[in-house]
């Protein structure tokens, strides 16, 4: 079979190679009439034939072309069907059909169909030809960054209404007697906000709840979980359930709404006494919290039941004091497994204590935002934060 590939001298030709066009035509005279009006164009462009839609499909499988002039009429494939079959290989490649002088009406339909251009055979000049090959590259392209728009516009309004349901408004009563401050922050990696959520309200008996909690993975599915898991623990938490039953209820929530048997998810609730300095914990796998006085940080260490989602039954209550001027800190793992700043090492419990005593004279929110700036300017020497950070810090006010 001839197969001849042809260069010529260059003109806009991809930088490190020439342009490269597979010609699609099963007339082997009109092929050499193509590769003429290209060689007379003066432009860089190396053609390659295939006289059908099944030796185009091999070489395809074998490079992919800058762009694709196909015959609407062959032996295997003809008019619209010939168009559909080439560009199912690859959806981002520009192609360029080719039809007779009484076919016309096909170049228009297969354009409308998702081709760049038509040319019609024997109405074609050597400039002509050259610009619609390099024009349909450029449209394919202004096509494709189209759809990546609207694309990322979709994203975006997913990523918000998945926001509003994973970071809630504050629900507490007047004068609620406790400063709380809340920060989120996505990963750089994803495009979608993770499995980090956080909620915080206040009962009639002005008990005030806070909780965060983080499911596996990342993504819509690991999102929509833990809204989920979120509007679950408020409703809970509103029914009067608490501690121990309010954990196993969640495990109940989390097992009927997950997409998969292997995703599981953490959770930190966190229950202040309105009439003492008391206030209990409950922890299904989540880490520990800080507690930030004035110019100090500690860890505060709750006995941990198992993660949501692996059959557990026991969660313990802790029951600690939050002493007046101190703050309690809660945060996902997203915060510990941070970047130390040096190389790839990780910050973990001890590196994360150490940082955040550097910023314990600080008020509340200003102590929270300069703890999770410093982890994101650590990272940014190997490409940002890998995961969500969430941080919720409660203070009893002079009212509490």
């Amino acid at each position: 079979m001839y197969n001849p590939v042809v260069s010529m001298s260059v003109d806009r030709a991809p930088a490190g190679r020439p342009f490269s066009v597979l010609l699609v035509e099963d007339d082997r005279a009109d092929a050499v009439l193509v590769e003429e009006l290209i060689a007379d164009a003066g432009a860089d462009i190396e053609v390659v034939w295939a006289p059908s839609i099944q030796e185009a499909e091999r070489k395809l499988a074998v490079a992919r072309p800058d762009c694709v002039l196909l015959d609407l009429n062959l032996p295997d494939a003809d008019g619209i069907k010939a168009l559909d079959q080439v560009a199912k290989n690859d959806v981002t490649m520009p192609i360029v059909v080719l039809t007779g002088l009484n076919d016309e009406h096909f170049g228009v339909s297969a354009v409308a169909a998702g081709a760049q251009d038509y040319l019609v055979k024997g109405r074609v000049e050597p400039d002509t030809l050259h610009r619609a090959l390099l024009y349909a590259v450029e449209r394919k392209r202004a096509e494709l960054t189209a759809v990546e728009l609207h694309a990322s516009e979709l994203r975006a309004t997913e990523n918000a209404r998945l926001e509003r349901g994973l970071l809630p408004s504050p629900l507490l009563l007047d004068d609620p007697g406790v400063d709380i401050v809340a920060e989120y922050r996505p990963s750089r990696q994803f495009a979608l906000l993770g499995g980090d959520f956080y909620d915080f309200i206040q009962t009639p008996d002005r008990t005030v709840h806070v909780m965060v909690g983080d499911v596996a993975g990342h993504g819509p599915n690991e999102a929509a979980l833990g809204v989920a898991l979120r509007i679950g623990w408020r409703a809970l938490t509103f029914a009067g359930l608490r501690g121990n039953e309010r954990m196993h209820q969640l495990e109940r929530i989390l097992n009927t709404e997950r997409p998969g048997t292997s995703i599981f998810a953490t959770v930190l609730s966190v229950t202040i006494s309105p009439d003492d300095l008391s206030f209990n914990a409950v922890s299904a796998g989540h880490p520990s919290m800080l507690l930030h006085g004035p110019d100090s940080v500690e860890w505060l260490e709750p006995k941990v039941g198992p993660a949501l989602g692996l059959n557990g039954h026991e969660w313990p209550l802790n029951i600690f004091e939050l002493p007046p001027g101190h703050g309690l800190v809660l945060l996902t793992d997203g915060l510990i497994e941070g970047r130390s700043g040096q190389g790839t090492e990780r910050l973990m419990e001890a590196g994360l204590l150490e940082l955040a005593r550097t910023y314990a004279h600080l008020p509340g929110r200003e102590f929270v935002n300069a703890l999770i700036g410093d982890v994101e300017r650590r990272a940014q020497s190997v490409g940002g934060i890998t995961d969500d950070i969430a941080v919720v810090r409660v203070e009893r006010t002079a009212h509490g």
